[in-house]
């Protein structure tokens, strides 16, 4: 059932489903797509969640009963549309696993620290929201065998580059900054670059597939210790 609620003046916030979904983010995409072309210029920004899409529009190129009477359609295609298996483009990013939590985690998880790799490795993932720091790109679809609670103590700083799950989402920290998630491993691969356009690679319903490699590989591809 969708939901749609005023969210200030000038924004609508559409809930799209109650839990995360295996394709939403997907079709999140493909909504925000169809909403851009469908209501034109009187969108200002769509802001996606795991969830939800923020709408912002412009109440003097679209007014708002005009806004509702255009959503409904929009919105009835869209929920009987469901994305390709293979929708979205796949990234393979390199990761040497050797973070500081990779032990710990391990014993948590009950496997030896090869499993956790094997299992974290093996997994596809799919970008279901980008936020907290610009190119921070949260992934489902981590293993249930490695979800875990985030810290009870937060780092004050965890480097860039660093690869973290935590819960059942797993991530790269795209600059240094504090954090609460379990640190598996260090990747050369930059998620948020200002000097490239876009600054971001991985966008919303992107797939991911981690590769593992060694020490060597990590700083010949630009990692730094």
């Amino acid at each position: 059932m969708i939901r749609i609620e005023p969210a200030g003046a000038e924004a609508l916030l559409l809930t799209l489903a109650e839990e995360p979904e295996v394709d939403l983010s997907v079709r999140l995409a493909e909504l925000a797509r169809r909403l851009r072309e469908g209501l034109g210029e009187g969108v200002r920004d769509l802001v996606p969640g795991w969830t939800t899409l923020m709408l912002h529009y412009d109440p003097y190129r679209i007014a708002p009963q005009i806004l509702e009477e255009r959503l409904g359609p929009l919105l009835a295609e869209w929920h009987a549309w469901r994305p390709a298996e293979d929708a979205g483009r796949l990234h393979e990013i390199p990761v040497w696993y050797a973070g500081e939590d990779l032990a710990t985690v391990a014993v948590a998880c009950g496997l030896t620290g090869e499993g956790v790799i094997e299992l974290h490795s093996a997994a596809e993932y799919r970008v279901g929201a980008i936020g907290f720091a610009p190119g921070f790109a949260y992934l489902g679809g981590l293993d249930p065998r490695l979800v875990l609670p985030r810290r009870a103590t937060p780092r004050a700083r965890v480097p860039a580059g660093s690869l973290a799950i935590a819960e059942a989402q797993t991530a790269i920290y795209p600059q240094a900054s504090p954090g609460g998630w379990h640190l598996l491993g260090r990747s050369p691969w930059r998620p948020f670059d200002p000097a490239v356009t876009p600054p971001c690679p991985l966008a919303l319903g992107d797939r991911v597939r981690f590769v593992a490699i060694g020490r060597e590989a990590f700083l010949d591809l630009g990692g730094r210790e």
